[in-house]
Protein backbone atom coordinates (compact mmCIF):
# COMPACT_ATOMS: atom_id res chain seq x y z
CA UNK A 1 0.00 0.00 0.00
CA UNK A 2 2.73 2.50 0.87
CA UNK A 3 4.40 1.78 -2.50
CA UNK A 4 1.14 2.79 -4.23
CA UNK A 5 0.85 5.91 -2.10
CA UNK A 6 4.46 6.92 -2.92
CA UNK A 7 3.91 6.23 -6.61
CA UNK A 8 0.68 8.29 -6.62
CA UNK A 9 2.51 11.09 -4.79
CA UNK A 10 5.31 11.09 -7.36
CA UNK A 11 2.76 11.21 -10.21
CA UNK A 12 0.87 14.11 -8.57
CA UNK A 13 4.11 16.00 -7.99
CA UNK A 14 5.15 15.48 -11.61
CA UNK A 15 1.76 16.72 -12.81
CA UNK A 16 1.94 19.78 -10.55
CA UNK A 17 5.42 20.65 -11.85
CA UNK A 18 4.14 20.23 -15.42
CA UNK A 19 1.12 22.50 -14.79
CA UNK A 20 3.33 25.21 -13.26
CA UNK A 21 5.79 24.91 -16.16
CA UNK A 22 2.93 25.11 -18.68
CA UNK A 23 1.49 28.18 -16.91
CA UNK A 24 4.85 29.96 -17.12
CA UNK A 25 5.30 28.92 -20.74
CA UNK A 26 1.77 29.95 -21.76
CA UNK A 27 1.73 33.21 -19.81
CA UNK A 28 1.68 35.99 -22.32
CA UNK A 29 3.99 38.90 -21.61
CA UNK A 30 1.85 42.04 -21.19
CA UNK A 31 2.03 44.25 -24.25
CA UNK A 32 4.40 47.19 -24.03
CA UNK A 33 2.45 50.43 -23.98
CA UNK A 34 3.86 53.74 -22.70
CA UNK A 35 0.53 54.91 -21.23
CA UNK A 36 -0.05 51.63 -19.38
CA UNK A 37 3.54 51.82 -18.14
CA UNK A 38 2.81 55.33 -16.76
CA UNK A 39 -0.23 53.99 -14.91
CA UNK A 40 1.77 51.10 -13.44
CA UNK A 41 4.19 53.63 -11.93
CA UNK A 42 1.27 55.06 -9.93
CA UNK A 43 1.10 51.87 -7.85
CA UNK A 44 0.45 52.77 -4.22
CA UNK A 45 -1.73 55.02 -2.10
CA UNK A 46 -2.53 58.63 -3.02
CA UNK A 47 -3.84 61.26 -0.62
CA UNK A 48 -5.41 64.66 -1.26
CA UNK A 49 -3.07 67.64 -1.24
CA UNK A 50 -3.89 70.72 0.81
CA UNK A 51 -3.99 74.23 -0.67
CA UNK A 52 -0.17 74.42 -0.34
CA UNK A 53 0.34 71.09 -2.12
CA UNK A 54 1.24 69.22 1.05
CA UNK A 55 -0.21 65.75 1.73
CA UNK A 56 -3.25 65.42 3.97
CA UNK A 57 -4.50 62.27 5.69
CA UNK A 58 -7.44 61.92 3.25
CA UNK A 59 -6.87 58.73 1.23
CA UNK A 60 -8.37 59.28 -2.23
CA UNK A 61 -6.99 56.59 -4.51
CA UNK A 62 -5.13 53.29 -4.41
CA UNK A 63 -3.51 51.99 -7.61
CA UNK A 64 -2.60 48.32 -7.88
CA UNK A 65 -1.01 46.44 -10.79
CA UNK A 66 -2.85 43.17 -11.36
CA UNK A 67 -3.54 40.37 -13.87
CA UNK A 68 0.13 39.55 -14.46
CA UNK A 69 0.85 43.20 -15.24
CA UNK A 70 -1.85 43.52 -17.90
CA UNK A 71 -4.19 45.77 -15.89
CA UNK A 72 -4.17 48.53 -13.31
CA UNK A 73 -6.92 48.51 -10.66
CA UNK A 74 -7.71 51.82 -9.01
CA UNK A 75 -9.89 52.03 -5.90
CA UNK A 76 -11.29 55.52 -5.45
CA UNK A 77 -12.38 56.75 -2.00
CA UNK A 78 -11.56 53.34 -0.47
CA UNK A 79 -13.65 52.31 2.50
CA UNK A 80 -16.15 55.12 2.03
CA UNK A 81 -19.84 54.74 1.13
CA UNK A 82 -18.92 56.13 -2.32
CA UNK A 83 -16.06 53.72 -3.00
CA UNK A 84 -15.56 53.15 -6.73
CA UNK A 85 -13.24 51.13 -8.95
CA UNK A 86 -11.63 51.90 -12.28
CA UNK A 87 -9.82 49.19 -14.22
CA UNK A 88 -7.35 50.23 -16.93
CA UNK A 89 -6.14 47.75 -19.55
CA UNK A 90 -5.23 47.41 -23.20
CA UNK A 91 -7.75 46.59 -25.91
CA UNK A 92 -5.44 45.84 -28.81
CA UNK A 93 -3.14 48.86 -28.88
CA UNK A 94 -5.63 51.15 -27.13
CA UNK A 95 -5.55 51.92 -23.41
CA UNK A 96 -9.11 51.75 -22.14
CA UNK A 97 -10.84 51.92 -18.78
CA UNK A 98 -14.08 50.83 -17.22
CA UNK A 99 -15.24 52.92 -14.28
CA UNK A 100 -17.48 51.08 -11.80
CA UNK A 101 -19.30 54.12 -10.45
CA UNK A 102 -21.20 54.69 -7.22
CA UNK A 103 -24.06 55.77 -9.50
CA UNK A 104 -24.44 52.11 -10.49
CA UNK A 105 -23.29 52.53 -14.07
CA UNK A 106 -20.08 51.53 -15.82
CA UNK A 107 -18.82 54.08 -18.36
CA UNK A 108 -15.99 52.96 -20.63
CA UNK A 109 -13.39 55.38 -21.89
CA UNK A 110 -10.49 55.27 -24.32
CA UNK A 111 -7.19 57.12 -24.09
CA UNK A 112 -6.96 60.05 -26.49
CA UNK A 113 -3.83 59.25 -28.55
CA UNK A 114 -3.15 63.00 -28.77
CA UNK A 115 -2.71 63.27 -24.99
CA UNK A 116 0.43 65.15 -23.95
CA UNK A 117 3.30 62.94 -22.76
CA UNK A 118 2.62 63.65 -19.07
CA UNK A 119 -1.16 63.39 -19.30
CA UNK A 120 -3.58 60.54 -19.87
CA UNK A 121 -6.81 62.01 -21.31
CA UNK A 122 -9.75 59.65 -21.61
CA UNK A 123 -12.91 60.13 -23.70
CA UNK A 124 -16.26 58.36 -23.50
CA UNK A 125 -16.51 55.14 -25.51
CA UNK A 126 -19.79 53.63 -24.26
CA UNK A 127 -20.93 52.01 -21.09
CA UNK A 128 -23.46 49.82 -19.39
CA UNK A 129 -26.46 50.70 -17.23
CA UNK A 130 -26.62 54.20 -18.68
CA UNK A 131 -28.13 56.21 -21.50
CA UNK A 132 -25.48 58.86 -22.26
CA UNK A 133 -28.14 61.18 -23.71
CA UNK A 134 -29.97 61.34 -20.36
CA UNK A 135 -28.22 59.70 -17.43
CA UNK A 136 -25.57 61.14 -15.13
CA UNK A 137 -22.26 59.41 -15.77
CA UNK A 138 -18.52 60.07 -15.86
CA UNK A 139 -17.84 60.99 -19.47
CA UNK A 140 -14.22 62.11 -19.69
CA UNK A 141 -11.24 62.65 -17.54
CA UNK A 142 -7.52 62.93 -17.20
CA UNK A 143 -4.61 62.05 -15.00
CA UNK A 144 -1.73 64.51 -15.24
CA UNK A 145 1.56 63.18 -13.95
CA UNK A 146 3.36 66.14 -12.43
CA UNK A 147 6.23 64.03 -11.08
CA UNK A 148 6.71 60.63 -9.42
CA UNK A 149 4.89 61.76 -6.26
CA UNK A 150 2.28 64.24 -7.55
CA UNK A 151 -0.64 63.83 -9.92
CA UNK A 152 -3.63 65.92 -10.85
CA UNK A 153 -6.86 64.09 -11.38
CA UNK A 154 -9.90 65.55 -13.19
CA UNK A 155 -13.11 63.75 -14.15
CA UNK A 156 -16.16 65.31 -15.78
CA UNK A 157 -19.71 64.09 -15.26
CA UNK A 158 -22.35 64.44 -17.96
CA UNK A 159 -26.11 64.58 -17.63
CA UNK A 160 -28.72 65.12 -20.34
CA UNK A 161 -25.98 64.67 -22.94
CA UNK A 162 -23.79 67.56 -21.79
CA UNK A 163 -21.17 68.44 -19.21
CA UNK A 164 -22.63 68.98 -15.75
CA UNK A 165 -20.30 71.37 -13.94
CA UNK A 166 -21.79 70.33 -10.61
CA UNK A 167 -20.28 66.90 -11.20
CA UNK A 168 -16.66 67.74 -11.93
CA UNK A 169 -14.03 66.20 -9.70
CA UNK A 170 -10.58 67.80 -9.72
CA UNK A 171 -7.96 66.98 -7.14
CA UNK A 172 -4.26 67.27 -6.59
CA UNK A 173 -2.94 64.04 -5.13
CA UNK A 174 0.32 63.20 -3.39
CA UNK A 175 1.84 59.74 -3.10
CA UNK A 176 1.52 58.49 0.49
CA UNK A 177 4.95 57.71 1.89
Amino acid sequence: MSRHVRFAGIILLALAVRVVADDKHDAKEPAKNPALAQLKKLKGEWVAADDKGKPTDKLVSVFKVTAAGSAVHETIFPGSPHEMVTVYHLDGKDLVLTHYCALGNQPRMKLDPKSPANQLRFTFAGGSNLDPAKDMHMHEGSITIVDDDHIEWTWQGYEDGKADNGHTVSMKLVRKK
